[in-house]
Parts: structure tokens; sequence; C-alpha cells
């Protein structure tokens, strides 16, 4: 078990009704964590699989960019500070994107505490920044939009790379679940 990065997760339950703010925030932390239920379990050896043969994803450069986007969307562009990124090798792919680099030697359980300070970090933020959830804020993807758009933006990033980790999960070590 020394070996394994990510251990029991415990998914919180969503919140299905009530304030749109707590709606929110329970549905990213529910989100977040069906993530790391997605990588629960695995070696580091696993973690940097590409199961996949005609893509570069691995759960591990997926945990890389989720950091990224916690501390881009809710440091730099709701909160207009300029976030500390954990340094990650990265590369320009053929299609012009940069990307996480797999042979970065950065220990996966590294990686993995990472992304937890980023995720306690923009809850910090959340509380701060969602006052007036009609509030402009600019963005170099977007351009001017409100909170509100930012924050099912952050939902809509979880919602594809939770797809992205179940399929690679799968080809991993067969494991399946909602």
């Amino acid at each position: 078990m020394g070996d394994i990065v990510v251990q029991k997760i415990v998914r919180p339950e969503r919140a299905v009704s009530g304030p749109w703010l707590e709606v929110i925030a329970s549905n990213l932390d529910h989100h977040r964590a069906t993530f790391l239920w997605k990588c629960e379990g695995l070696s580091e050896a696993q973690l940097r699989q590409r199961p996949l043969e005609s893509s570069e994803l691995t759960l591990l450069g997926l945990m890389r960019h989720l950091q990224g986007v916690e501390r881009a969307w809710f440091q730099r562009t709701l909160a207009g500070t300029t976030p500390r990124f954990f340094p990650c090798r990265t590369y320009v792919t053929a299609a012009g994107d940069e990307w996480y680099d797999e042979s970065d030697p950065t220990p996966a359980r590294d990686v993995y505490e990472d992304y937890l300070k980023a995720c306690e970090e923009s809850r910090k933020v959340f509380a701060r920044v969602t006052g007036d959830p009609a509030r402009l804020v600019s963005s170099p993807e977007f351009g001017d939009t409100d909170v509100r758009f930012v924050l099912e933006h952050v939902i809509e990033e979880y919602a594809r790379h939770v797809g992205h980790a179940d399929l690679l999960r799968e080809a991993v070590d067969g494991a399946v679940g909602e």
C-alpha cells in the first residue's frame, strides 16, 4: 500500500436544492472528489500510464491540469491575483495547445498534494469572490463574463475531465463506476 498515491476517497453528497452558491460549491466538491475517486488506489506507475494508444492523456496529467484550472479560474480570473502554479514541465502539442510533459519526474504524490492545496485555495477564494455573482470579470478565453459563468465553466472543466478519467481508469485496471 506504500506505493498507492491516492488513498480512500469519500465523495460528499451534492446539494440539489437551496441557495445557488451552496449548490455550486457542493457540486464542485463532488466533482473534485469524483476525479480523485477515479485515481484512488493507483500507484505512481498507473497514474502515469498512457493506456489509450491514440492519446497522451494520463490520470496524472489530468491532475496537473486540474490544479491549473483551479488556480487560473479562481485566483487569476475571479480574485484578480497572480497564482503560483505548481512547476510542471510542459510542451506544445501538434494542435498548438500546451500540455503536461509526462517525462516530468515530479513524484505523483507531490502533484497530488499540490492538487489538494489548489482545491483548498479555491474554496477560500470562492468564499471571498462570490458575494456578487453578476460581477463582471475579464477572462482571456471568453472576454468579459460574470462570476456565474466562471463557476459554471469550472464545473464544465471537471465534467469533461472526470469523463476522461473514467475512461482512463477503466483502461488502466478495468475499474468502472459512477
